[in-house]
């Protein structure tokens, strides 16, 4: 990087955020105490309010716990992942090259009409996350991370700086067509993490920045890979009490039906590089390739059905205070958004019904699942939350398909639906 890119990087980073001092890494764990985290700074907060464009209809076939309810607040086609603001905006990653923003999604009354936040110079912009310790928004695409200087209130991107660059190598010579073009990023303690998807269903990739979770070291363009072998490593999420990041991971097809099992887990509990087994080794260490060696690949520690999908995950933070935070019951819940697969029983020998598309909850303790896994079921360390996005057995049978989640600073957990093109937000229904 040169000189001047140095600066350029650092005038991004600072517009429209003061420096509040240095911050310490929350976890010191030695599987990534090697990274440098980013200098704290602190953007200023703007009131949550906004103007009423009339209530939107509620989703029909809705299923939510007792004491919900939701509403579908925006329109956004293609809304993929999500970031919420501290002022109570919210981002959409979208399957175009657009950012859109929802003004006042956590107004007491309708959201504002959605508006493009930024457009970016490649396609599938469906990645994005908010940094606070540096007042940065971060988009992913499919070949690049790029970074944007927030400041508060701001509805359209002022400056894009492209950071880093994914997918520079060739897809794997024994690709089967099954390319997965999506870039997913996470931001924790001082640290971008970056997602990036597999060339194939089961293959070697040749790209060492395929089928792996990459960081960015602060200030440059290198990207060093702390997590390698996993299909698609789509969802992040930061446990907000530990700094700890969070990882959903969607399995290959065509083995045995019902699995491999689909999976959550905590990349910091690991060294770099955590190895996680694909296509080889999926599941507690199995060999699904004659010859692999499993012994030394992770297990992660909540497991969902084959072909779940997770698309988009968040933790309910614990000490949520806002008017419409969540009963304690549900405070430090990891959350999940299955956005189900093709797979249904018509295609697929021995499978007794596609896997819905639904958002799930699974009860923490502390920084650990509340049930362990059982590999005989992979289904008891969660419940469904907001369900009914499949109408019978088959996946032509859905509805909807929940992707994005997060939670915004007065409590509202919202969830984006690429099927629909829609915004949902869930509020206790005191």
């Amino acid at each position: 990087m040169t000189r001047l890119a140095h600066l350029c990087f650092a005038t991004v980073l600072l517009a429209g955020c003061s420096t509040a001092g240095a911050a310490a890494p929350g976890d010191a764990r030695a599987a990534h105490s090697a990274l440098r985290p980013m200098p704290a700074r602190r953007c200023a907060a703007t009131p949550i309010a906004g103007p009423g464009n009339g209530p939107r209809p509620r989703i029909p076939s809705e299923t939510l716990p007792r004491g919900f309810q939701a509403r579908i607040i925006a329109n956004v086609p293609g809304a993929r992942e999500l970031a919420a603001l501290p002022n109570g905006d919210l981002l959409v990653g979208t399957l175009g090259s657009n950012v859109d923003i929802v003004p006042h999604a956590e107004a007491d009354g309708s959201a504002g009409t959605p508006r493009v936040f930024a457009t970016l110079n490649d396609d599938l912009a469906q990645g994005v996350t908010f940094a606070a310790a540096t007042c940065t928004i971060y988009v992913a695409t499919e070949h690049a991370v790029w970074a944007i200087p927030y400041t508060a209130g701001q509805r359209i991107a002022a400056r894009i700086v492209r950071v880093a660059r994914v997918r520079t190598g060739p897809v794997s010579p024994g690709t089967d067509g099954d390319v997965h073009r999506t870039t997913s990023v996470g931001f924790a303690n001082g640290i971008l993490y970056v997602g990036v998807g597999s060339s194939c269903n089961a293959c070697t990739e040749v790209d060492p920045t395929r089928a792996a979770v990459l960081t960015l070291i602060p200030g440059t363009t290198r990207l060093r890979k702390v997590a390698r072998r996993i299909r698609n490593p789509i969802a992040f999420a930061a446990d907000p009490a530990t700094g700890a990041m969070w990882l959903g991971g969607a399995g290959q097809d065509d083995l045995p039906a019902g699995h491999p099992y689909e999976f959550l887990d905590d990349l910091n509990a690991h060294p770099p590089v955590a190895d996680y087994g694909w296509p080889d080794c999926e599941e507690n260490r199995h060999p699904y390739v004659r010859g692999a060696r499993c012994a030394h690949t992770v297990v992660p520690r909540v497991e969902l059905p084959a072909y779940s999908t997770i698309i988009g995950a968040v933790f309910y933070p614990r000490d949520a205070r806002g008017r419409y935070a969540f009963p304690r019951a549900y405070r430090g819940d990891l959350f999940a958004a299955a956005h189900g697969s093709w797979h249904d029983p018509s295609t697929t020998p021995g499978l007794r019904c596609a896997s819905p598309a639904q958002v799930v909850a699974v009860p923490m303790h502390g920084d650990r699942p509340a049930t362990p896994v059982d590999w005989a079921d992979p289904t008891r360390q969660w419940h469904p939350f907001f369900a009914g996005f499949q109408t019978g057995c088959i996946a032509g049978e859905r509805i909807g398909r929940p992707t994005g989640l997060a939670v915004g600073p007065r409590g509202s957990f919202f969830v984006a639906d690429d099927a629909n093109g829609v915004i949902y937000r869930i509020r206790p229904s005191h």
